[in-house]
Order: structure tokens, then C-alpha cells, then sequence
């Protein structure tokens, strides 16, 4: 099986965030979890190693918490991106196979070409393979310096470079695959003769010619997949291309979304075909929904929500962890929460699940059954469930089970006094 290797101990002072970089969010998903789950959804990887060193505790708990087949190693001091994977070397010393290295700050790096890059690896017999990149302005880029016979003879940062080589348009992408049990003894040698004082990673590949190792070069075919994050610019700038390539996937499979520069759809987001998302839309987190849905304007899906075909979440809608039958429809200002909704229910305006208690922290459920009507502007608090065909009257507050096909209605008596405004003017 494959292991990789992620670097992620850098501080990202550019950030100006008392955050880890690798912490970092885009669509409720940290820019490491990103890149652990591309190694994973290869379907090649048994193992991560995440290396940490700037708070890393805190990388450490996220990664205790959300990946079972990730494990940190801290790099402390750090002295290098060389010196970062020979931390691992203790528990690797006896791996015969295939280890990638990535850097735990390039969110949009796929699953496909992390998988193309490793068997194109194999294909050519490599023991090192490094990839790259085609740059028109490559400034600033370390650059793959070729031999006539097509492999790589080494990786010069532009400080070094001869005017020759800076016209090199072929760039260093910073991913590497090696046959670890015949590079992992660059590790050990790697020197600190440069101007930082560091081990540099790129000084494998010299380190592999010199061995008289199989040597290459893997290019990369979308330039954005190694956009790293170094800045709250990036982080946006990467947010927005992550969109457009969701966006356009899900205009290619048939859905109808309206205005696609407002609307935001996370990469973990299923949506069937004829549904429509109106304008300003943001949908976050892991969700399914299904055919001939319309979604929005001004709605916001939270993560963990399944909606059958032909649901209807209007404008100012909010859901949350919540599975919503076929046929239901929630058309505005309402929050949904915690809760199963079942088919042909109405939800009238202003209604809210109060599923939160903050006496005790806990969250509780809604269940709401098929053909229940919900009043505008009620309130049910969880737990609590409105059996079939029930109807609740406006104006509201549940807090007790509703039997099936019942009248539930909490609202005072109207009172009308006649003259009262006139006889207060007075």
C-alpha cells in the first residue's frame, strides 16, 4: 500500500491568525483535511503522516478526532522540509513501497491526479519522481532542470539559477513519489550548505543521480491543483477556484443553477438532476439532495442534510443535519435543525426547531411525520415528534408530542377591545 507523508509545521506567519495554517477553513473543512482526503479517496493509501511543529497540539487533536489512518510526527526544531520527512524515518525503516510527499496547505490537489502521478511512477520504472509544472510566468519557482534523455537532472531556486535556466517555464509543484526503500537513505545524507542553514527536500533528486536512480518528472495538468495557502488572500482566492470547478461539474450533470458567481456548493455536496439553486445559496458540509429540488435564494445548507426529490428549501431557509422526504416544502425564514421531516409536509414561515439546550449543551431531535402542516411562526421545541397528518397552528410553541391528525394550537384567545386607540389619543 501507499503512505504519504504531509508537511504541515510551518507557522504561516503571512496568515496573521492565531490559527494554524493547515487549520484553516475552506467550506468547514480544514485545508489539511483536504489533503488527507485526497490521498485517501485514491484508494491507494493505508497510512498519513501528518509532521507538525507550530501548535502542534492543536494539529494533533484535529487529526486524533477526525482520521483514523492519520498519525502526526513533530519536527521540532525545524530545520528544513528535508529534515521534516526524515522524522519519519523511525517508523518507516523497514516500508518497501511507494511514499508520497504533498504539503498540507494545497487544498485543491485531487484524488485523480495524486493516483495518475503514482502509477504514471510505476509505469516508468522511477525509484524518484517529482512533479511539475508548466508555468508561462514561472517567477519565483524552483525549476526542473531536464537531461536530453527526458529525466530529471536536478531542481534550481530561481536565486540560484543561470539566465538559461530561469527561462525554464517547467516548475518544481512540490509533490514527490519515491520508492522509499531505495530514497530513504537521502535523508540521512542530505547537507545545510545554503543560505538558510536548512535541509531542503528538493536536494533529493541531485542526491538520486548521484546514486544512478531512476529520476522523473510527473506534469501536471491543471496548474491550480498546487495553489498553496499562505495568506487570508489565498485562502479566498482558493475558495472561489474550488467553486468553479464544483459549479461547473454540477452544470455539466443537469442541475439549473441560476446565478453561479453568488452561489457556493461544497465539494462533499451530491445534487440529482433538475434541481434548481437560486441565487446566493450557500451550501457547507456533507449533503445529498436529490432530483427536482429548488433551493434558495438567500438559503444555507450547514452540512449533513439529505433531501429527497422535489423538496423545496426557500429563501432564508437554514437546515442543518436534518433528512426531509420527498414532496416537503420549507419556502421561507425558517430554521430546520436536528430533525426528520417526513413527505407532503408544509412548513410554514418563521417556524423553528429549538433543538439546543444551553443549560446542558445537548442537541435534541424533531421528527415530523407525512402530511403535517406547521403554522407560520411556530416554535417545537426538541424532542419532540408531530405523528402524520397533524396540523399546528400558527403562532405555536410545541413542546409535547402531537397525535396524528390532530389540531395542535398554543396562541392566546384574541381579545378585541373597541375604542382603545381613540380613547389613548385623547
Amino acid at each position: 500500500m501507499l503512505k504519504s507523508i504531509i508537511l504541515a509545521a510551518g507557522k504561516g506567519t503571512r496568515m496573521k491568525s492565531e490559527t494554524p495554517k493547515v487549520l484553516h477553513e475552506i467550506f468547514n473543512k480544514t485545508l489539511l483535511g483536504y489533503v488527507i482526503e485526497a490521498v485517501n479517496n485514491t484508494g491507494l493509501a493505508d497510512e498519513n503522516f501528518v509532521i507538525v511543529g507550530h501548535q502542534a497540539e492543536r494539529v494533533e487533536e484535529y487529526i486524533k478526532n477526525n482520521y483514523k489512518n492519520a498519525r502526526t510526527v513533530l519536527q521540532s526544531p525545524q530545520l528544513g522540509t528535508g529534515h521534516a520527512v526524515s522524522m519519519v524515518l523511525p517508523y518507516l525503516q523497514d516500508f518497501d513501497g511507494e511514499v508520497v510527499i504533498l504539503c498540507g496547505d494545497t487544498p485543491l490537489v485531487t484524488p485523480e491526479t495524486i493516483k495518475e502521478f503514482v502509477e504514471e511512477h510505476k509505469k516508468k520504472n522511477s525509484d524518484l519522481t517529482v512533479m511539475s509544472a508548466i508555468f508561462e510566468n514561472p517567477t519565483n519557482y524552483g525549476r526542473i532542470v531536464r537531461k536530453s534523455n527526458g529525466s530529471v537532472d536536478s531542481i534550481v531556486e530561481e536565486k540560484d539559477a543561470t539566465t538559461e535556466q530561469k527561462a525554464i517555464k517547467e516548475i518544481n509543484a512540490g509533490i514527490y513519489c519515491l520508492n522509499w526503500a531505495k530514497v530513504k537513505g537521502a535523508f540521512s545524507d542530505l547537507k545545510t550548505n545554503n543560505a538558510q542553514g536548512e535541509y531542503y527536500l528538493t536536494d533529493i533528486i541531485k542526491w538520486g543521480n548521484e546514486k544512478g536512480l531512476a529520476v522523473n518528472a510527473y506534469v501536471l495538468k491543471d496548474n491550480q491543483e498546487i495553489f498553496g495557502i499562505n495568506s487570508k488572500l489565498n485562502l479566498s482566492q482558493a475558495a472561489k477556484m474550488l467553486n468553479k470547478k464544483i459549479i461547473e461539474k454540477h452544470l455539466t450533470n443537469g442541475v439549473t443553477i441560476i446565478d453561479p458567481d453568488t452561489t457556493w456548493i461544497s465539494p462533499d455536496t451530491t445534487i440529482g438532476s433538475d434541481t434548481t439553486i437560486y441565487p446566493s445559496t450557500y451550501i457547507e458540509g456533507k449533503n445529498t439532495i436529490g432530483k427536482n429540488c429548488k433551493i434558495g435564494p438567500f438559503a444555507h445548507l450547514r452540512g449533513d442534510v439529505i433531501l429527497e426529490d422535489y423538496v423545496k428549501i426557500g429563501n432564508f431557509v437554514e437546515v442543518k443535519k436534518a433528512f426531509i422526504k420527498s414532496h416537503t416544502n420549507a419556502c421561507h425564514l425558517t430554521y430546520l435543525g436536528d430533525c426528520e421531516i417526513g413527505s407532503d409536509v408544509n412548513i410554514g414561515a418563521g417556524t423553528i426547531t429549538a433543538n439546543y439546550n444551553p443549560l446542558t449543551k445537548e442537541k435534541s431531535k424533531t421528527i415530523i411525520e407525512d402530511n403535517v402542516k406547521i403554522g407560520s411562526n411556530s416554535v417545537l421545541v426538541a424532542p419532540v415528534t408531530i405523528s402524520e397528518g397533524a396540523n399546528v397552528g400558527a403562532l405555536s410553541c410545541i413542546t409535547k408530542p402531537i397525535q396524528a391528525w390532530a389540531l395542535a394550537i398554543t396562541r392566546a384567545p384574541l381579545k378585541v377591545v373597541e375604542g382603545w386607540v381613540k380613547k389613548h389619543l385623547q
